[in-house]
């Protein structure tokens, strides 16, 4: 039999659910947070593997807008709190991760926020109008939504012939000394994959870096989350022919023989010419994916994006499965490889986001507006004061936008809307 029940339960307690919980929490909401780990931010300890955050920490501006700021701030989580800014917790414009871990840590206790944790999730059902959500140890709770804000806490492993005989990111060791006079291929094109080169290039033999894609820089395609400048001094030592390179093509199977590796590779360039080459190591560093291992066939989400991700409506609920929600990193679904959803700088608003559209469908609160007079002049004042100043619209572009809802004795301005919410078959009608 149940033996707790909640309206929310957010599962995960790391940037997107400790943000999700704030604002529940300010709203007197009956909610909890529930974490497999002993303390917020466990993702935090662990990756990225060579302990560097790639999100810049601009402690400087010239400005002391605070919502100006947070354009340039993208490591900080919404609230009221000037003390609760990740800028007072390091000097470095790429911090270390363990500076976030405490962030994140100051951030659940400084803001009182109901998280239980040590609690590991080990399968979600549903029935009726309630999910069942049981623990680890046998543990069950009842709530009538789920937010799942874990993140993507799983390897992507591409399907290769062998490949479950490499190392993954995950897990492989990140002491340069193991691969001392070693041939390495590093598969994927991301950060992780160039992190992870960079850290072999003063003691491995050769080191390939290989996909089936070109290399995405992200200072020539504006997208984040294509390979950072901070982590791309490999390229030196490919371009200046220093025994390293980074291969077009695919992987068609990996083999083990006598101690070393054998990889059959497709060469892109070369109207898929395939050539045997031999490595001492193979690491799989091709990203992260959704863990769907709690849900049962009842609240199994649809998966898009080879499996990584859940399909989401644009409030970020399960397109399939009513009242499971994804935050985070999760709602990159949304705008997958185009803005900002996958990095905090980014689902810090979609969350925001996320709650006013729970706070419409539960609550009963609308969407919060400010009335404004039908006058041209005011209503462009008003636009043009927002693109100046706003950090979500900076931030969130193309996924979040300003709706200017015209009625018979003025108009009502809402912020931060998902641009596609108005246009959805779920956007309350009283709301616009």
């Amino acid at each position: 039999m149940p033996q707790d029940a909640v309206d929310y339960l957010v599962i995960g307690a790391g940037p997107a659910g400790l943000q999700l919980a704030a604002l529940l929490y300010r709203a007197g909401r009956d909610y909890r947070v529930v974490e497999a780990g002993e303390a917020a931010g466990t993702f935090f300890t662990r990756f990225p593997r060579h302990r560097t955050l790639i999100s810049s920490n601009k402690r400087y501006t010239g400005s002391d807008d605070p919502e100006y700021n947070l354009r340039m701030d993208w490591n900080s989580l919404l609230s009221d709190d000037p003390e609760l800014l990740f800028t007072r917790y390091s000097e470095r414009y790429f911090p270390p991760a363990d500076q976030m871990v405490r962030y994140l840590n100051d951030y659940a206790a400084r803001l009182g926020l109901n998280i239980r944790y040590g609690t590991r999730i080990a399968g979600i059902t549903r029935g009726g109008d309630a999910f069942t959500v049981t623990d680890s140890e046998g543990n069950v709770t009842t709530a009538r939504r789920v937010v799942i804000a874990t993140g993507v806490s799983k390897p992507y492993v591409p399907t290769i012939p062998g490949v479950e005989l490499a190392e993954l990111y995950t897990d492989v060791t990140v002491d340069p000394q193991d691969f001392v006079n070693q041939r390495v291929l590093i598969l994927g094109k991301g950060n992780s994959a160039f992190e992870t080169a960079d850290n072999l290039v003063e003691t491995a033999a050769v080191i390939h870096v290989a996909g089936p894609h070109s290399l995405k820089l992200a200072w020539k395609t504006h997208f984040v989350g294509h390979l950072r400048a901070v982590n791309n001094n490999f390229l030196d030592t490919y371009q200046l022919k220093s025994q390293n390179a980074i291969l077009d093509g695919t992987v068609r199977s990996i083999e083990r023989v006598d101690g070393r590796y054998r990889v059959r590779f497709a060469f892109a360039r070369v109207d898929e010419f395939v050539k045997e080459l031999w490595y001492d190591r193979v690491i799989v560093a091709t990203g992260f994916r959704l863990d769907t291992a709690i849900f049962d066939d009842s609240t199994r989400p649809r998966l898009v994006h080879n499996d990584r991700f859940a399909e989401l409506s644009p409030v970020y609920e399960s397109v399939n499965v009513p009242d499971l929600w994804f935050a985070g990193t999760l709602s990159q679904q949304r705008d997958f490889k185009k803005s900002t959803s996958g990095f905090i700088h980014g689902f810090r608003y979609a969350v925001r986001a996320l709650f006013h559209a729970l706070q419409e469908r539960y609550e009963g609160v609308p969407w919060p507006a400010r009335a404004l007079p039908a006058e041209p002049e005011a209503l462009t004042d008003a636009v043009v004061a927002r693109v100046n100043r706003s950090s979500g619209l900076w931030q969130q572009f193309g996924v979040l936008g300003d709706v200017l809802a015209v009625e018979p004795d003025g108009v009502r301005y809402l912020e931060e809307v998902p641009v596609e919410h108005p246009r959805s078959s779920a956007a309350p009608t009283t709301s616009w």
